[in-house]
C-alpha cells in the first residue's frame, strides 16, 4: 500500500504505524474528515468535506478542529520515530483543503513527555459514560492548562458557581435549540446508535446511557434512545478551549492544542467528552464567549473527570483514507 518516503526517511510499516496514530483523532459523530497523501517530501493531510455533518457545522469549523487533531496525532507518532516535522499549515490558497504538509525538519527522539503522549494515544476515548464524584487533582489541572499553552492556546477552567450555573443554562438552551430542528436530529440518528460493522459513526457500544432530563449538565443521546436510563455527575470538571480568533489557521491550531490537552488527560488517567452544543449554536457560543474568555471566541467545551474504561470507535481502514498520489486533479501545493 504504502512503499516508503525519502523525504521522511521512513519505510512503509513506519509510515502505516504514523497514518493509523493520525486518524486516530476525535471528530464530530466520528466522521472522520481527513485523508492522506504520502508524497516523495513527506505527507499531506486534507480536510474531506464530504465527511462533514453538515446540519451540525454548517461552516467546516469542527472539521478543522478534527483535522487539526489528526495533525497534531500526526506530528506526535513522526516524533516517535525520531522525525522532526515540520510543518506548513494551509500551504496553498487553491486548495483550502489541504490542512497541511509535513515534511521532515532533521531528526531527534521523543521526550519524556512525549513517550507519555505516544503511550496515551491508543486509550484516548471520548467516555460519554457518567464520571465518579472524585474531584480532579490540581497538578492535572496545571497539565491541561499547560498542554493548552504549548499549542498556542488557552484552556479555562470554569470553578466559579455562579459562572458553571450560567453555563449549564446556555448548554441547556443549545440542545433544545438543536434537537427541535428535524433537520439536526436526522443527521445525528444517521451518524449514531450504529450496530457492528461501521467503520464511522458512534457504535452503541460507545454512545452511553440515555441522561435524565433534569440533569445538570446536558448531554447528548447517542444511543437514540435505546440505552439505559440512568443519572450524570453533577460536578464535573469543565474546561473551555481557546485560541486568538476565528477563521482557518485559528481554528487548525485550536484542533492541535484539542488534542494535546486530550491526551494529557489520558495520560494522568481522566475521562473526557464534549459539550458541542456550546460551540455548535451561534448566539450560545457568543454568549459563552462573554461570560468565558473575553475577546477569544471558545472552540471547544470538554467535561473531565474519573470513569471507567470505554471501547473506543471504530476506524476506517487505511485504503479509504489515502489520497492519489498521481491524482492529475490536483494542484502542486510547493
Amino acid at each position: 500500500m504504502i512503499e516508503t518516503s525519502g523525504g521522511l526517511g521512513l519505510g512503509g510499516p513506519e509510515l502505516q504505524d504514523v497514518l493509523h496514530a493520525a486518524a486516530l483523532a476525535p471528530s464530530l459523530h466520528n466522521s472522520q474528515p481527513w485523508r492522506f497523501r504520502v508524497t516523495a517530501d513527506g505527507i499531506e493531510l486534507h480536510a474531506d468535506p464530504e465527511r462533514r455533518p453538515r446540519v451540525a457545522d454548517p461552516s467546516g469549523r469542527e472539521m478543522r478542529l478534527a483535522c487539526g487533531a489528526a495533525l497534531f496525532n500526526l506530528r506526535l507518532a513522526l516524533t516517535g520515530h525520531g522525525v522532526r516535522p515540520l510543518v506548513t499549515v494551509l500551504p496553498n490558497p487553491l486548495e483550502p483543503d489541504l490542512v497541511a504538509v509535513v515534511r521532515r525538519g532533521g531528526g531527534r527522539p521523543p521526550t519524556p513527555a512525549e513517550r507519555r503522549l505516544l503511550a496515551a494515544m491508543p486509550h484516548r476515548h471520548t467516555n460519554r459514560r457518567p464520571f465518579t464524584a472524585d474531584p480532579v487533582a490540581n497538578p492535572a489541572r496545571h497539565a491541561l492548562r499547560r498542554a493548552a499553552l504549548d499549542e498556542g492556546a488557552w484552556l479555562d477552567l470554569v470553578t466559579d458557581p455562579a459562572t458553571r450555573a450560567a453555563l449549564s443554562h446556555l448548554a441547556r438552551r443549545a440542545h433544545e435549540r438543536q434537537i427541535a430542528d428535524p433537520g439536526f436530529v436526522a443527521e445525528l440518528e444517521r451518524w449514531t446508535a450504529r450496530e457492528r460493522g461501521h467503520a464511522d459513526g458512534v457504535p452503541l457500544s460507545a454512545a452511553g446511557p440515555v441522561p435524565w432530563p433534569n440533569a445538570a449538565w446536558v448531554m447528548r443521546d447517542f444511543s437514540a434512545g435505546s440505552g439505559p436510563d440512568h443519572g450524570y455527575e453533577a460536578d464535573p470538571l469543565i474546561a473551555v478551549l481557546s485560541v486568538h480568533g476565528d477563521g482557518l489557521h485559528e481554528e487548525i491550531r485550536a484542533g492541535q492544542a484539542m488534542q494535546r490537552v486530550l491526551l494529557t488527560a489520558t495520560a494522568h488517567g481522566l475521562a473526557t467528552s464534549f459539550l458541542s452544543q456550546l460551540v455548535e449554536v451561534p448566539d450560545v457560543r457568543e454568549h459563552m464567549r462573554r461570560l468565558i474568555s473575553g475577546a477569544r471566541p471558545p472552540q471547544v467545551v470538554l467535561r473531565i473527570g474519573h470513569g471507567w474504561p470505554v471501547p473506543g470507535t471504530p476506524r476506517r481502514p487505511l485504503s479509504e483514507l489515502l489520497v492519489d498520489a498521481d491524482d492529475p486533479t490536483r494542484e502542486d501545493p510547493s
